[in-house]
């Protein structure tokens, strides 16, 4: 019984955590338009409005990727492991996702600082078939202030941050967010 109320209570303060993070960001919108004030594209940061920071690391098959490749689609910045229970949550919703959305979006899971074997035979448990890349130093994760996983930057088709997300998503959260 106690395991069942513990499940219960994570459930809920993870839900809490992720419904304050979108109140918070749309807050954050609300207060820009009322303000008039303009969203500085040249800014580089990870709060709203600024340019997401460039990065460079590795897929799982060696070949380096930059955040830049992939500016006019917009995009899912996912940060997870394999050991994360919410993670594996989210990943079959982030999978049928990325089947059948349109080319402008990309999906880009980034996982922290495990072992090749791992994340592989993660990829091939969940089927994944969108971008797994890996943060080997952790030093993207830090760059993006990632404390808790899963979280996600959603990004616009120029590379600026659209809104951050903490906690797992599912398949409606994500078409919810790209018709923002």
């Amino acid at each position: 019984m106690n395991k069942k109320w513990f499940g219960v209570l994570l459930l809920a303060f993870l839900i809490g955590i992720t419904g304050f993070n979108l109140y918070s960001d749309r807050k954050d919108v609300t207060e820009i338009k009322n303000t008039g004030m303009a969203v500085n594209d040249d800014v580089t940061g990870i709060a709203q409005g600024e340019k997401a920071p460039d990065f460079t690391v590795k897929t799982l098959d060696g070949k380096e990727v930059k955040l830049s490749d992939y500016e006019g689609k917009k995009v899912f910045l996912n940060f997870w492991a394999t050991w994360c229970p919410p993670c594996k949550a989210e990943m079959p919703h982030m999978q049928s996702y990325y089947e059948r959305e349109p080319e402008n979006v990309e999906i880009l899971a980034i996982n922290l600082e495990e072992s090749n074997k791992k994340i592989s035979e993660f990829v091939d448990q969940y089927g994944l078939t969108f971008p797994v890349l890996m943060d080997e130093d952790g030093m993207v994760a830090e760059t993006y202030e990632v404390y808790t996983i899963p979280t996600t930057y959603v990004l616009n088709e120029d590379g600026t941050v659209h809104q951050k997300i903490i906690g797992p998503m599912d398949e409606s959260m994500m078409n919810d967010l790209m018709k923002e």
